[in-house]
Order: structure tokens, then sequence, then C-alpha cells
């Protein structure tokens, strides 16, 4: 998903849901900052460099492929944006196929549950991190937040869908490299990663051979990746968006304690009946930026101006603030909450036998207390 769904779309959940305005920026602006909280912005401001919750290009291209390099990618990844949806999945093959498999991201799974209630309690910030995992969990459904050929590539039999005569019809979608050419939805031409056929190659993380399709809310389309055995498997961006917005507005409404317990399969689908047709229309138009009519949307909501998006605020607000009070700041508390959410991901990655996130933070002071502990008894 992309900046209109996570900072737009996302204040409208929560107004819906029961927030106030400033809540609402507050909860939608954590959402957006988590697809701009790079190591390199980290350094920046002195944050902790750990708390990084997305990597820029420039960092990925000097990203390491090794197993180290690619837990450190798959923490990021597998933890905000391609949350897997089944670490226990049965697949044929290997060891090393099936670790990646079971790392393919998808909604409703047990660590989307583990993800909303970790951020009960823990503010607007944690709200914000939690909704951007769990939106993304319908957008980036089929694809895996870890380097991988054999799971994420695409080739040649990669349709759109669309509607024309009281029928679906087909439109084959043209992958190219010429940056300058930009999306075009009307031809079906999109930019995508180069095809690099090494398992492990950068290109082939997450959707990068889908380009940015996968992010369009009117997206539909159809492809045949070899996890699902070369057979087709169809994407319904309008449909499955929906379905995430309404999730949103039932899980902020647990977040703000309207909802005893959080429930996988549950979606505020009468509390947005309402507005579903607006919605719809926004969700359906095709167009590569959805941000005006979804900031529309919020303001009638609200009867209150969304301000654009602007990193710097949390920059500012983190580096003005004396170092023992920087915790208690926004950034401050939205950096423990990403370590928090990160470790938590990476230690059920890790318990469920699978290597590719490394050892989580938990397992780490483990091992630590029990190596000290050895030393004293030995001195």
């Amino acid at each position: 998903m992309q900046e209109d769904f996570h900072y737009y779309a996302t204040y409208g959940a929560a107004c819906l849901a029961g927030y106030s305005h400033e809540e609402s920026l507050a909860i939608c602006y954590s959402d957006q900052f988590t697809d701009v909280c790079s190591e390199t912005l980290l350094k920046k401001i002195g944050a902790p460099a750990e708390a990084a919750t997305t990597q820029l290009q420039l960092e990925l291209m000097d990203a390491r492929t090794d197993l180290i390099g690619l837990q450190k990618i798959t923490r990021i990844w597998s933890s905000f944006h391609f949350l897997p949806r089944d670490l226990y999945a049965k697949c044929k093959g290997g060891r090393r196929y099936r670790s990646k498999y079971r790392l393919i991201c998808g909604p409703n799974s047990a660590l989307l549950k583990d993800t909303v209630e970790l951020a009960k309690g823990k503010g607007p910030e944690a709200a914000g991190i939690a909704m951007h995992i769990l939106s993304d969990t319908w957008a980036h459904r089929y694809f895996a937040g870890t380097p991988s050929y054999v799971i994420n590539n695409t080739d040649d039999h990669f349709f759109e869908l669309y509607e024309g005569d009281g029928e679906w019809n087909r439109r084959a979608v043209i992958f190219h490299r010429n940056v300058s050419a930009g999306d075009n939805p009307k031809a079906s031409t999109y930019i995508r990663t180069i095809r690099q056929v090494s398992e492990n190659s950068i290109m082939n993380l997450g959707h990068g051979r889908a380009g940015h399709l996968p992010d369009y809310a009117y997206a539909r389309y159809v492809y045949m990746p070899s996890w699902a055995g070369y057979r087709e498997v169809v994407k319904d961006n309008p449909k499955e968006y929906y379905y995430a917005f309404c999730q949103m507005v039932y899980a902020l409404r647990y977040l703000r304690g309207d909802v005893p317990e959080f429930k996988l399969g549950t979606y505020d689908f009468d509390l947005v009946e309402p507005y579903k047709d607006e919605i719809k229309g926004i969700l359906t138009k095709v167009q590569t930026d959805a941000s005006a009519d979804w900031k529309a949307f919020g303001e009638k909501l609200s009867g209150r101006e969304i301000p654009e998006f602007d990193m710097s605020l949390y920059e500012n607000e983190y580096t003005l603030a004396a170092g023992a009070s920087r915790p208690e700041t926004a950034p401050g508390k939205y950096f423990a909450a990403a370590n928090a959410q990160k470790s938590m991901v990476t230690d059920r990655i890790f318990s469920s036998g699978n290597w590719l996130a490394g050892i989580s933070r938990r397992v780490g002071e483990e091992i630590t207390r029990s190596l000290t502990g050895k030393e004293r008894g030995a001195s």
C-alpha cells in the first residue's frame, strides 16, 4: 500500500472507530512513518538504528545477501510489511524452500492477532504501526518479506482483469524498466525490478517483480506463482482493500477499548455501511494515487483539515528533546513500539524452527544470561 491508504484512509478508519481528530492524526502519522523509518534516517537524528521499519533502495543495494544480511532484511520486511500467514504451513520441498514458503504474507494470521494485541495500551504510535501491518497483509498477500526468486518471481503469465459487457476480461500486463515512463494503468504497463535468477537477489524481495501493481487499490490481476504449482492465483484489490479498511476500524475500536477482544476474520461492516458506496468508489477508481479522494473522505468525517504527511515532525521532536526525555516523545514511543513488534515477530519465526529472521532479542538475552551464569559458576 501507499501513502493514500496508510495515511489518509487510516485517518478515516480512526475517525469511524471513535478517535478524535488529533488522535486520528497521531495514528495515521505513525502508520505512514513505518514506510520511511530507515536506518539512514535513524542515524541522522541519533535514534536507535535497530528501530528501522523499512530500508531505502540505496540501503538495499548495499545490503549483504549472506545469511546475516538476509536475516536483517527479513526481520524488517516480514515484521512490518509482509507479515507471514502461516509459520507452520505444510508444503513439498526441502527445508530451505519450506522456510521461505512459510513467510508468504496473508491476512488473518496468528501473527496479526499477536500484532494487534501487542499494540494494546501502547498509545497511537503502536496503534499506527499495527494498522500499517494489518493493511499490508491484504495488499501484499502472496508475496514474502525475504528475497526469494522461487517465491516472489512473476513471469509473462500476468493479466489485469477488467469488467466489460457483463463479464470479466483479461489484458496482458507489460512490465518494463523505463523509470521515466512510470506506471500507465490505461495501457497496463508497470515498472518492476530487474530479473535476477539468483534466489537471494535483492531484486526478488517482496512484490518487486510485480512492481507497484499490488499497491494500487483498483488492481485486479491474475498470475501463476511457482509456489502455487503454477496454478492461477487471482487478486481482487478493491474487495480486499475494503476488507482491510473495515478490519482496521474493528481493530482500532479494540485498541480504543470499545471491543473486549480482537478476533480474526472480524470486520466492522455495519459501522462502515453508510459509507460503503463512497469507499468502494475510491477503491475502484483507476488512479495510482488516491490521496485526494481519501483526504476528502476523512475531512468530511471529522470536519477538520488533514495536513499533508511531514516526516520532519518526528525528526524535529526527537532531536530537540533532551536526551533523557527522548523516550517519552512521540518518536521515542514509536521506536519502542517498533522494536517490540520486530522482536515479537522474530521470536515467533525463530520459535517455529525458521532461522531466516535470525535470533530474537528474547532468545539472545536468554543465551547471554546462560553464558554469563556459566562463566560466574566457573569462576
